[in-house]
């Protein structure tokens, strides 16, 4: 069988490539957001998916959406990707995340026990068009701060750092080798370093403000001092949140999941949230000891996708018991299992996290995955865009052969932000790192020169990007009203407060 031939275009080219597309798709393009006659309904968009759920969940996860505009973004990545699909693009494709709104990126221990952020959810990954991505980003950070009660000013200001900092992490990964590209990553200490730099900065303005406002300068030194205080609790926030991701292991999910009995542990009932096989088994039809049979049978599948080295590693482990767990909110009523295993003895844990894959909600208007099983699509997605892994990732075919799942770790050091806590300045700092991790995630998958030259050196597409996502918001706010009133009106049920 002859090799396929794999193109490698010049430096030049590459460049050419961009700005080829940028004539083409002008970054000005962007910049609106006009719902199409057909605007699809976002509701039966909603329903279509709960078809394919858990019955019981199916409320909880309504309920989960009504709370603000905020949770409805969250859980409505479908509804997004149908707007997206007329919107103008480049042709400069990339692994996409494909939901990559601001609660998506977070902290977790690489295999070298190393404190990384980066985006940590590939539910909904494949390739397709960069701008996607993009534009779930930043409208989220719209959403989240208009949900925060913030001005407008610091709304647009979080926005348009989000964008500007892929636009200009963009153009640093043009510059990189391939391999500078690949190892590129933002640990804790380099985390640490950013935010001092926004506290750096921060007094340097003090400085600057208290220079040039000598005739209000009461009033000025005062805003100036707050400023230098919030940027110095966003220091030590951050901190808090890195040493809070470093005790979020296993042992300690052990200790809020798990109850002993005789001698023992098992996973503690806590339903509707946590439900063990024990007391779910006839739910799919299964007696007890065939439902344990059958999360053994999936094990053993599963641990047979993984690298010979995490087998043997893997194989050191009892199965203990299993579970169904609830978890977010976009997740809630797709089956989401967790698995409790013991090492040398009970004080040796590991939980790992059993998540049903379905098709992407990209998948109508970019294209099939090249992967057979949507587990595969999702591991193999996270590997592309994630500067480093969870070891256990891997994935199977469930007893009912028309469901497929991956498998991970449930905790390994991860960590979020609390957004809704988020002042202006934090907000803004975080939309920084947010921005330059995903172009990182995209530079992996992507042709990083041609993206670069296409976003330019100025400020154009960072503005029209910021103008797309307060007009989405916009929508977004409609949507989630009329989410609401279909609930209200008995078209939907939901449980909220679960």
């Amino acid at each position: 069988m002859a090799a396929r031939k794999i193109a490698h275009p010049s430096v030049d080219d590459r460049k050419a490539k961009g700005l080829q597309a940028r004539d083409q798709v002008p970054l000005s393009s962007h910049a609106q957001w006009n719902p199409a006659a057909d605007h699809p309904d976002p509701v039966a968009l909603l329903e279509g998916q709960d078809k394919t759920r858990e019955p019981d969940l199916v409320p909880v996860r309504h309920g989960r959406m009504m709370v603000s505009p905020l949770s409805f973004y969250r859980g409505a990545a479908t509804v997004m990707a149908a707007d997206l699909a007329p919107t103008p693009v480049a042709g400069l494709e990339v692994q996409l995340c494909g939901d990559a709104h601001l609660l998506n990126f977070g902290l977790f221990a690489s295999p070298e026990r190393l404190l990384l952020f980066d985006v940590n959810d590939f539910d909904e990954t494949l390739p397709g068009p960069f701008e996607y991505d993009v534009k779930r980003m930043a409208a989220s950070f719209t959403v989240a701060g208009r949900n925060n009660g913030f001005a407008k000013a610091d709304i647009r200001a979080a926005t348009l750092a989000s964008v500007r900092a892929y636009r200009e992490a963009m153009a640093d990964f043009a510059q990189m080798g391939a391999m500078d590209i690949w190892y590129a990553r933002l640990d804790k200490d380099e985390l640490m370093a950013t935010i001092r730099r926004v506290v750096a900065e921060t007094k340097k303005e003090t400085k600057k403000a208290k220079k040039a406002k000598k005739a209000k300068e009461n009033k000025a030194e005062k805003k100036d001092e707050k400023d230098e205080q919030l940027a110095k609790k966003a220091e030590r926030r951050a901190e808090k949140i890195a040493g809070k991701a470093r005790r979020h292991d296993s042992l300690q999910a052990l200790s809020k999941l798990g109850e002993q009995v005789d001698g023992g542990y098992r996973i503690v009932s806590q339903p509707p949230l946590v439900v063990p096989l024990r007391d779910l088994a006839g739910t799919y039809g299964l007696s007890a000891d065939e439902a344990e049979h059958s999360i053994r049978d999936q094990f053993r599948a599963y641990s047979e996708t993984l690298d010979d080295d995490r087998r043997h590693l893997l194989k050191q482990f009892e199965i203990i018991d299993a579970a169904r767990k609830v978890v977010g909110v976009g997740s809630v009523g797709t089956r989401c299992f967790i698995v409790l295993l013991q090492g040398r003895d009970a004080a040796d844990p590991l939980f790992l996290q059993v998540k049903e894959a379905t098709k992407s909600v990209l998948e109508p208007y970019v294209g099939k995955s090249r992967y057979r099983q949507p587990g595969e699509r999702v591991v193999q997605g996270q590997r592309m865009m994630q500067a480093a892994s969870d070891v256990y990732l891997g994935w199977t075919k469930g007893v009912d052969v028309r469901r497929y799942f991956y498998w991970r770790q449930l905790r390994d050091m991860k960590g979020s932000v609390d957004i809704e806590t988020l002042l202006p300045l934090g907000l803004t700092s975080y939309a920084r790192m947010c921005g330059w991790t995903l172009a990182r995630a995209h530079a992996r998958s992507g042709d990083p020169v041609a993206i670069a030259e296409y976003l330019g050196g100025t400020d154009a597409f960072d503005k029209s990007i910021t103008g797309f996502s307060q007009a989405y918001a916009d929508q977004n706010e409609r949507d989630h009203q009329e989410f609401v009133n279909a609930v209200k009106a008995g078209r939907l049920t939901a449980v909220e407060g679960v």
